[in-house]
Parts: structure tokens; C-alpha cells; sequence
């Protein structure tokens, strides 16, 4: 126990140098600020900034998180795709309040959006499976995530048999696959600091407006 704790506490944390944030000086809409850190990240080589936490509450009310791929952002939300039978689906149709995190080391950022996640069309929610990569497609296409899979052989059987109905049908489509918008509530911009002189600013829906306020670190 001591020697896990030591480990722990002589891992080094929050290593910068990080870059500046100006609270007096962001876009009114949270989603712009989001954009401009996106592109940050990437631009300061973070890997995979499109990944994200989601969270949900199950129907006893107990916290669920997993981490998957934000598929796109804009003025009315930030929009991730699964499932409808996943557990994560499901979770969401009894309770659609959900939160998003995404956390950058490199840079030393994080942000929280708090909302509630809504299903798209049925088009948009097949253009978005047509646009999956082969394997993806066919792994969600058998149709059992979260299941319980007797051994790796009737995995592999299952996968070779949606792969052969992908090549017969190109244009095939899960019919569980949805893409959901979450519509923000809350959206928390945290920039860290070497020295623990966090900065943390907070977006606010009131109506058709945003507040922004700070927050102590």
C-alpha cells in the first residue's frame, strides 16, 4: 500500500509550460471557445482531442462513464453517436441529462459540459453510420454490445458474417444507431497552472444568453 502511494505521489502532474488564458477576452458562445481549444490541442500535437468522457446515470441512479469520440460541434450542441440498445442508449432515454469531459494534459486543459443528450433523425444517424469505417460498421451490426460473448470464436463468427452482409449490401444500416446532440446547460473551461493558480471560467444558458463567470480554482 505505501509503495502504490509513493508511486502515485512522485508522479509528476500539471508539467508545463502552459498556454495563456485570457478570461476577459473569450467568444460569447461556448462553443466557439470550445473550437478555438480544439483546435489549440491538435495544433499542439494532443493526441486523439476528440476523445471525450460521457457520462450518465443508470435507472437506480448510479454514475456510468466511458470514453468515445465527439463527432462534431456546433451553435446548437456537441453531437457523439452509439447505439440506442448500448447501455449508454438506454441510460439515456430514462434519464437524457448527461455530462461530456475532455481533458488535454499536454496543454493543461479540461472542459466539463453539463446537458441533455437528444436523438437526430434517422438520416442523420445513417449518414453518420454510412460514414464509419468498415469494421466498426460490422462489429456494430452484430448488435450485442455489452452482451455477454461466450469466447473469442463466436466473436469472430459473428464479425465475419456482418462483414459479408456489409459487402452485399454497402448501404446497410443499423437500425439502432443513433447520433445524439447534447444541448449544453454548462460549459466549464479549465486552463491549469504549474504553480495550482488554476483559472476556470463557466458558461452559463439563461434563455438565449450565456453568462460567463469565474470560478475559484
Amino acid at each position: 500500500m505505501n509503495n502504490t502511494r509513493n508511486i502515485i505521489r512522485q508522479s509528476k502532474t500539471l508539467v508545463g509550460p502552459f498556454p495563456e488564458f485570457n478570461v476577459k477576452d473569450v467568444s460569447e458562445c461556448p462553443h466557439e471557445l470550445f473550437l478555438e481549444w480544439f483546435k489549440a490541442a491538435i495544433d499542439s500535437g494532443v493526441h486523439e482531442p476528440h476523445a471525450m468522457t460521457l457520462s450518465t446515470t443508470d435507472h437506480n441512479g448510479f454514475p456510468d462513464a466511458r470514453v468515445l469520440i465527439i463527432k462534431d460541434v456546433d451553435q446548437d450542441g456537441w453531437y457523439f453517436a452509439s447505439s440506442s440498445q448500448s447501455n449508454k442508449g438506454k441510460q439515456i432515454e430514462v434519464n437524457p441529462n448527461v455530462a461530456l469531459t475532455f481533458y488535454w494534459s499536454q496543454v493543461g486543459r479540461q472542459i466539463r459540459i453539463r446537458g441533455t443528450a437528444r436523438k437526430m433523425d434517422k438520416d442523420m444517424s445513417a449518414n453518420d453510420f454510412l460514414n464509419r469505417g468498415v469494421t466498426a460498421r460490422a462489429i456494430a451490426l452484430i448488435g450485442k454490445q455489452s452482451s455477454i460473448v461466450k469466447d473469442q470464436i463466436e466473436f469472430e463468427q459473428e464479425f465475419e458474417k456482418q462483414i459479408y452482409h456489409i459487402e452485399q449490401n454497402p448501404n446497410i444500416v443499423s437500425p439502432t444507431w443513433t447520433l445524439y446532440r447534447v444541448t449544453a446547460s454548462e460549459v466549464e473551461f479549465w486552463q491549469a497552472d504549474e504553480e495550482r493558480k488554476h483559472i476556470r471560467l463557466k458558461y452559463s444558458n439563461e434563455g438565449d444568453e450565456w453568462i460567463r463567470t469565474q470560478l475559484w480554482a
